[in-house]
């Protein structure tokens, strides 16, 4: 009995998970899938993707794996507001690069944060900005990987950096002026 080789789509497929599964990853934890979520979340993609193989446009699999992942973020942030989980701890990500305690305790308090702001701000404003400054793209980048025009990724970049620097200037004058208990 020989083995038979994969089928063309299926190895396109196993690709595509391989490159693209930590960009999903990240895309879905900044789009405010909860940790307790991103397995599920990150399959669900990639389940979607499996079935629509024959529409994503060689070159373009990171722009089609976006869209999915910020449709499937989008649908667990509303169930999360339905159904809050006691003890989301927001952000926790593995780091290569292993930082000091200082620089962990910094991360855990600058990571929910972080998260509040982009959850502040509006789908289409987060994905462009998630993009841009996590993901470093250029807006031209940005714009095909969304199929907008380039002028409107640059005008929702500037909107989330506006709203971003305005949120980080709310939070350090709450942090100059602290509230007393």
């Amino acid at each position: 009995m020989g083995t038979s080789s994969p089928h063309p789509a299926e190895e396109r497929f196993r690709a595509l998970v391989e490159t693209d599964s930590e960009f999903v990853w990240r895309s879905l934890r900044r789009l405010g899938v909860r940790q307790s979520d991103l397995d599920d979340a990150m399959q669900e993609v990639f389940v979607v993707a499996a079935r629509r193989m024959s529409d994503i446009v060689s070159g373009r699999e990171r722009a089609f794996l976006f869209g999915i992942a910020a449709r499937v973020a989008s649908t667990r942030r509303r169930t999360a507001r339905r159904r809050p989980e006691d003890g989301e701890l927001g952000l926790i990500e593995t780091f290569s690069n292993e930082p000091g305690p200082d620089e962990l305790s910094e991360l855990r308090q600058a990571r929910p944060l972080l998260q509040q702001i982009l959850d502040s701000m509006g789908d289409d404003n987060r994905s462009v900005f998630i993009l841009a400054e996590l993901e470093e793209l250029s807006t031209r980048e940005i714009a095909e990987m969304l199929g907008i025009p380039q002028g409107t990724a640059s005008s929702r970049l500037r909107s989330a950096r506006e709203t971003f620097h305005a949120a980080v200037r709310r939070l350090a004058a709450q942090n100059a002026f602290p509230r007393s208990r």
